[in-house]
C-alpha cells in the first residue's frame, strides 16, 4: 500500500508541476461553467440538468487527455525500467497510477459542485438526485480512467494511447444508442454493458447495486488488462 501512495503521490505532483493539469482542469471548468450559464441565463431553467447530461460526453475527451502519458511517458523516458527493476510490483504501479488520475479528474468534478449551491439560492433543488447524479459521475469517471490507463499501456506514443483509449470509451458510451439495429435479446445484453445507461440510472436519484457492481466490474476488469499489458511491453 505504501507503494502504491507513493507512486500516486509523485504522479499528482508531476500533474501540477506542468502547466497541463491547469490547462485540462482549467478547460474542463469554463466549458462546463458555459454550459450552466448559457443554461440558467438564456433558458432560464435553474437546474443541473444539462450538465449531468454533457459531462458524461467532455469525460470522453478529458479521460484520455488526462491518462494518456500515465505509462506512455514512462515508457518513452526510459525510467519505467528503473521503476520496474526497484521493489514494487506491476500492480503496485498501475494502482498508483489509476488512484492519481482519478484524483484529478475528482478535482475537476468537485469544483462543478459550485453551481449547484449557487442554484440553492435562487431555487429548491433536489439534493438526493444531485448528489446521486455526482455519484454516478465519479463512478463513470473511475472507470473511464482505469479503461486511460490501460490505453496508456499499449505504446509508448502518448497520441497513441489517447486515440486508443478514446475509442474504447467512446464505444462503451454509444453502445446502448442503437439499440434498434439488434435483435432484442442481443440489445439488452448491449445496454447493460452501456456505460451511460448505468449513469442514467443513478443520475434518477436511485442508487442500485447493480449499477454499482457494473462500474466496479469495469473498473477491475480494465485495471487488470492494463497490469497485463504492463507487463508484457515495459521492456520493448
Amino acid at each position: 500500500m505504501n507503494n502504491i501512495s507513493t507512486i500516486a503521490k509523485k504522479e499528482i505532483r508531476s500533474y501540477f508541476y506542468s502547466p497541463a493539469a491547469y490547462i485540462l482542469l482549467g478547460f474542463f471548468l469554463l466549458l462546463t461553467g458555459w454550459l450552466y450559464g448559457s443554461h440558467l441565463f438564456l433558458i432560464k431553467e435553474a437546474s443541473l440538468r444539462n450538465i449531468f447530461q454533457l459531462i458524461p460526453l467532455i469525460l470522453i475527451f478529458l479521460v484520455p487527455a488526462i491518462t494518456m502519458r500515465s505509462i506512455s511517458e514512462e515508457r518513452n523516458s526510459g525510467t519505467i525500467e528503473l521503476l520496474c527493476t526497484s521493489p514494487v510490483r506491476d500492480s503496485e504501479i498501475i494502482l498508483g497510477k489509476f488512484y492519481a488520475a482519478f484524483f484529478l479528474l475528482s478535482t475537476a468534478i468537485i469544483f462543478t459542485l459550485f453551481y449547484g449551491i449557487i442554484i440553492s439560492f435562487i431555487s429548491s433543488p433536489d439534493w438526493g438526485i444531485i448528489i446521486a447524479a455526482y455519484i454516478g459521475l465519479l463512478l463513470m469517471g473511475a472507470a473511464y480512467s482505469a479503461i486511460g490507463i490501460f490505453g496508456s499501456t499499449i505504446s509508448k506514443n502518448q497520441i497513441v494511447g489517447f486515440v486508443f483509449s478514446f475509442f474504447i470509451i467512446l464505444i462503451f458510451y454509444l453502445i446502448d444508442k442503437f439499440l434498434y439495429l439488434f435483435p432484442a435479446w442481443l440489445g439488452s445484453i448491449l445496454q447493460y454493458i452501456s456505460i451511460d445507461f448505468h449513469f442514467q440510472n443513478i443520475a434518477r436519484g436511485v442508487i442500485d447495486s447493480r449499477d454499482v457492481i457494473y462500474y466496479l466490474s469495469v473498473i477491475v476488469l480494465f485495471l487488470f488488462f492494463a497490469r497485463q499489458s504492463l507487463t508484457k511491453h515495459k521492456y520493448l
